[in-house]
């Protein structure tokens, strides 16, 4: 007796990922347009049962990662579902693979003092999260508006930055950031809306007298 295989097909902006239902029919009792068996048996019925209730996870599995503001593709649906969870990453990781590659290109494409900028953001990024989170690192995907408020405050606060100087910092994990939804770790990007904004800053100039007594 012919007998065909049944498989589950997830379908995101015409791209394609299947996978086994384990199962199989005849193929004159399968009702594509349905997507279920022909027939009334108690075995035709728990067949149909199963492959609605596989369904019913696959669209959940959707639900999660739009929830966790996962990339939603075929291919992320079902390792969801799956059990195999996309690959994570972290905000410390992103800002290290940063300063790493920007180090190298010290004397070429940066300036030293450029890449020292971001290494105090690393370092301010590591001591904001131990004090606000009590731990050392963060899912990128978790960095939103409250966080980077969060971090904006604490900079001011904690550690007595200027405006302009918390916006020099905010900047520079904004690129952070920027670089992150390019490499697709996130789909977002979370200081979309943020404002950011210096003050200008009025410099009074020295009279004669007084830069003499500076000297």
């Amino acid at each position: 007796m012919l007998v065909y295989f049944i498989f589950l097909r997830i379908t995101v902006d015409g791209v394609r990922a299947e996978m086994s239902t384990s199962r199989s029919c005849e193929p004159e009792r399968w009702n594509a347009k349905a997507g279920k068996v022909i027939g009334t048996k108690e075995d035709v019925k728990t067949l149909n049962a199963y492959l609605e209730s596989m369904k019913a996870e696959v669209y959940a599995a959707h639900t999660l990662l739009t929830v966790d503001g996962a990339r939603i593709t075929a291919d992320n649906i079902k390792c969801k579902y799956l059990g195999k969870a996309e690959k994570s990453h972290t905000l410390s990781e992103a800002i290290k693979i940063h300063n790493a590659k920007m180090k190298a290109l010290v004397g070429k494409d940066y300036a030293k003092g450029t890449l020292k900028r971001f290494e105090v953001l690393e370092r301010q990024v590591c001591d904001y999260l131990t004090f606000q989170y009590g731990k050392s690192d963060l899912n990128v995907k978790h960095v939103d508006h409250e966080f980077i408020s969060g971090f904006d405050f604490y900079l001011r606060s904690q550690k007595a930055n200027t405006n302009n100087t918390a916006i020099k910092h905010l900047k520079n994990l904004g690129k952070i950031i920027r670089i992150c939804v390019s490499n697709k770790w996130i789909s977002n990007d979370p200081f979309f809306g943020y404002k950011l904004k210096s003050k200008e800053v009025h410099r009074n100039y020295l009279t004669a007298d007084e830069l003499q007594n500076n000297w």
